[in-house]
């Protein structure tokens, strides 16, 4: 099985308009018969498995430690899980740091470079004890990159790709061109995970009002629809690489320390992350949407998990998804991934 080239498309579907009264209960004097939908800041996923935690500079335990500290008040009595993907930088550590105790790791992810796969990977894939996929870094398309990723299809395990390119139009033909060439003839190609562009890179500065209509947000919209053709990839929902930091959220229920201006900053964001994921979100489908709390390794600002997942739950919440919905994103579809191999 192979990714087949997708017809390019002309842009995203339009969802049909509903009447008013399709979200109006009827006026029967029954009204306890329409309850209140949840408030957004209670829906949480029954289980989370964060499915982007990096490990670039520190110990492996120091980095979960810091994660659960960091998830132990947003998660309270809930499990919580990671799969730690471990930075290029941190390849020659790897095989040292994972004879320690992983039993808080539910997979892990271990990194090559597209254009030249290192030799130790093959060995370290197929040591750990825990299930292992494959990560690497797209740039630009070359020979050497489509002969690199089809060397990953071939171990037969999830690849995920940090697309560090601005994915323009060109950018994108040479992406769609290295997922198919790279799966040509292959009996059973594994899913590719995308990440960096959910949501895209962008600046902050553009106001909402004139993203809107701006030509890079409808450029997005119709690389979504093209990239949701290929039926094994999947999209990581991942801090986005803005031009500022993941700002803090409060917990519910907790008086907010923040001041007027940063409050501000995180209903922006999630206004923003919202016009990212509908696109998204239409095109993927929640099966192929997967959470995770570390940005790209392209990112020099500062997110922490727990501010990260309260922005990106709340984001998806406030889209009036249901709770099964957030389940998959939030960890059902990372296990299907990751760990069981269904896909």
């Amino acid at each position: 099985m192979s990714f087949p080239q997708p017809p390019r498309s002309k842009g995203p579907k339009k969802p049909p308009r509903l009447p008013l009264s399709a979200f109006t209960p009827p006026n029967t004097g029954t009204s306890e018969s329409f309850p209140l939908a949840p408030s957004p800041s209670t829906i949480h996923p029954e289980i989370l498995i964060d499915a982007n935690v990096v490990v670039q500079s520190k110990d492996l335990r120091d980095t979960v430690k810091q994660w659960s500290d960091e998830m132990a008040e947003p998660l309270e009595k809930r499990t919580g899980n990671v799969i730690i993907s471990f930075a290029p930088n941190y390849l020659n550590q790897i095989a040292e740091d994972t004879t320690k105790d992983l039993s808080n790791i539910t997979a892990a992810i271990v990194p090559f470079t597209l254009e030249k796969p290192e030799s130790e990977v093959e060995k370290l894939i197929s040591e750990l004890p825990v299930p292992t996929s494959l990560s690497t870094v797209f740039t630009r398309a070359s020979p050497e990159a489509t002969a690199g990723l089809r060397w990953a299809l071939e171990r037969g395990r999830p690849v995920d790709i940090d697309v560090q390119a601005i994915l323009s139009d060109a950018v994108l033909e040479e992406l769609e061109d290295i997922l198919s060439k790279a799966a040509e003839n292959l009996d059973s190609a594994p899913p590719v995970i995308l990440s960096n562009i959910l949501p895209p890179p962008t600046n902050l500065d553009l106001p909402i009002e004139k993203l809107m209509n701006h030509p890079t947000y409808l450029a997005f919209q119709a690389q979504i629809a093209a990239l949701s053709l290929f039926a094994k990839v999947y999209v990581k929902y991942l801090p986005p690489v803005w031009n500022a930091p993941t700002p803090h959220t409060p917990l519910p229920g907790t008086t907010p320390s923040s001041s007027e201006t940063d409050i501000g900053l995180q209903k922006e964001w999630k206004t923003r992350i919202k016009m990212y994921l509908g696109p998204v979100i239409e095109a993927f489908g929640y099966e192929r949407i997967i959470f995770g709390s570390s940005p790209s390794t392209s990112s020099r600002l500062q997110s922490l998990a727990a501010d990260w997942y309260e922005i990106a739950r709340e984001a998806l919440a406030e889209l009036g998804v249901e709770q099964n919905f957030v389940n998959a994103v939030f960890g059902g579809n990372a296990e299907n991934v990751y760990v069981d191999g269904r896909n």
